[in-house]
């Protein structure tokens, strides 16, 4: 018998948000590894098994896959590494679960084979205006803002020193993501998970007040 011929209809017929879903899967996945320039219908197609047109009937064009793709990568940071953090006791336990759990995000290989797709994504859209830039942009600044805000609780709450600036210190820890990123995933620095703890943990112990100056035993008579 002949091959059966698939078509758009064949393709989405009682499937429709799982079959989206797993799409978007293929697609994260396909975009950790190759980039957003390496996304197209084509190769996604040839990467989930549909035809172009059963794509087209989930998805209008190659830049909504686009956006789905960096929209749900973005919710699942949130749910995945900023709300469970944001559980955690306030003050410095907290800023250390948001870098741990960015480190295991940007470490599933199953689904992001290539590391973190936001970092990459915001390398790849920073001179490319539109709507993917200002969804990856939007993100980035939110995620700023809780180092920030994780910092100034951690002042709040005694753990980091009065006259710290919350702002630097979230630019610094963003700096250590960024270059513990490259040594992982580009330089493949044998030890980078661990310099990269020490790094945050000499960050923390500058951050922290200072300790008092002991006091002098009084001299015996």
């Amino acid at each position: 018998m002949p091959p059966t011929r698939r078509t758009a209809k064949s393709d989405a017929l009682g499937k429709g948000p799982t079959t989206r879903a797993r799409i978007i899967d293929d697609a994260i996945r396909l975009v950790s590894v190759e980039g957003l320039a390496g996304l197209s219908i084509g190769r996604l197609a040839e990467r989930t098994g549909m035809s172009k047109s059963g794509l087209f009937a989930h998805f209008e064009s190659r830049e909504s896959v686009e956006l789905a793709v960096l929209g749900e990568t973005v919710a699942r940071f949130r749910d995945e590494v900023v709300l469970p953090a944001l559980r955690e006791p306030r003050g410095e336990p907290r800023i250390r679960a948001l870098i741990d759990r960015w480190h295991a995000w940007s470490n599933d290989h199953a689904s992001m084979p290539g590391g973190c797709l936001l970092l990459q994504a915001s390398v790849e859209l920073d001179d490319r205006p539109g709507p993917a830039q200002e969804l990856i942009a939007e993100a980035m600044r939110q995620w700023n803002e809780t180092l920030r805000r994780a910092a100034a609780i951690a002042m709040d709450e005694g753990h980091f020193r009065h006259d710290l600036d919350p702002s630097l210190f979230a630019f610094q820890i963003q700096g250590i993501i960024l270059a513990s990123h490259q040594a992982e995933r580009l330089l493949r620095v044998p030890g980078s998970a661990a310099r990269m703890r020490r790094a945050v943990d000499a960050l923390i112990d500058w951050a922290r007040p200072a300790a008092p100056a002991p006091t002098p035993r009084s001299r015996r008579r």
